[in-house]
């Protein structure tokens, strides 16, 4: 390049580096969410994660909100905006409170894509996603609402003594107060993570983590089953007397305590992952058994009329 060139790109305010660039048809990407668009989005989480709540679908509609304002704001493209929706499109369930972190963590990583990180797929937002709803669900369940509002109810209860209204104001004020500013500071926590956190999820310390959060998901899960689905058989043998001589439930438990409550979720789970069949059809289903048990003796519901 000649000095006469090299003066007139000088005069032009443009170097060379960026000439090149541009001469080889490299598109320069550098686009950063706005204050404005991540408070909008965080307010459609903090308003609407349980929008069209569903037993299907939980906080699916909720999460898409959420994520709608991010994606309009990154993408210009009406393809591409519907492309990076569809991400958002899957089931989505956990505690709302420190949940919100995963909504920052998100939008932090669709920044990411849309500024042309390759190795931020779909695949992989999602897999982040499905590998902390379940143990966020678990702690924040046990923080949030097994510590916390408990605690907060507990002076309530104690300012309302002789019908005072000052303990039903403080739980509001206090609740919606903790609520707030603490989803807030999760939420711009999460996103500040997901930014710097993208060339860690992507090597094999990423790969490591994913595969210790889907553990502790899979523990998680397991305690919760374990904890609030119990099902048991009232079938019982009785001899000429009327008297069991054989309790099939007191057998079960002999042999494999929590038998029947495994059967049934396993049951469950191959329904749903290995069949594809909808949770409300499996839901359904369980009616139709427990109604059809009742009636053939194996279940007691317990019921006196």
């Amino acid at each position: 390049m000649d000095p006469k060139t090299y003066e007139e790109e000088q005069d032009l305010g443009v170097g060379i580096s960026e000439l090149e660039a541009i001469e080889g048809g490299v598109e320069q990407k550098n686009k950063k969410l706005t204050k404005k668009t991540l408070n909008k989005a965080f307010h459609h989480w903090y308003y609407g994660h349980l929008t069209c709540f569903s037993q299907e679908h939980m906080q699916t509609f909720g999460y898409l909100t959420t994520m709608l304002p991010i994606v309009e704001e990154l993408y210009d493209n009406e393809d591409d905006k519907a492309e990076a929706m569809n991400t958002y499109t899957a089931f989505f369930n956990t505690e709302p409170q420190l949940g919100t972190v995963i909504l920052g963590m998100n939008a932090g990583l669709e920044e990411a894509r849309a500024n042309g990180n390759e190795d931020m797929t779909e695949e992989t937002i999602n897999g982040l996603r499905a590998g902390l709803m379940g143990p966020i669900a678990g702690i924040g369940d046990s923080l949030v609402v097994g510590t916390v509002i408990p605690i907060l109810l507990g002076i309530a209860l104690g300012m309302s003594s002789g019908g005072s209204p000052l303990g039903a104001i403080f739980y509001i004020v206090a609740w919606n107060l903790f609520a707030y500013f603490g989803m807030r500071f999760l939420y711009f926590k999460g996103y500040e993570l997901g930014g710097k956190a993208v060339d860690f999820l992507i090597g094999d310390q990423g790969t490591a983590l994913r595969d210790a959060i889907s553990v502790l998901g899979g523990i998680v899960i397991g305690a919760v089953s374990a904890t609030w689905v119990s099902v048991t058989t009232s079938l019982q043998l009785l001899n000429d007397e009327g008297e069991a001589f054989l309790v099939l439930q007191d057998k079960l438990d002999e042999v494999f305590p929590g038998m029947l409550t495994a059967i049934f979720i396993f049951f469950c789970w191959w329904l749903m992952a290995k069949k594809q069949i909808s949770p409300i059809k499996v839901m359904l289903l369980l009616v139709v058994i427990a109604f059809l048990g009742v009636l053939v003796g194996f279940f007691d519901p317990g019921l006196s009329y």
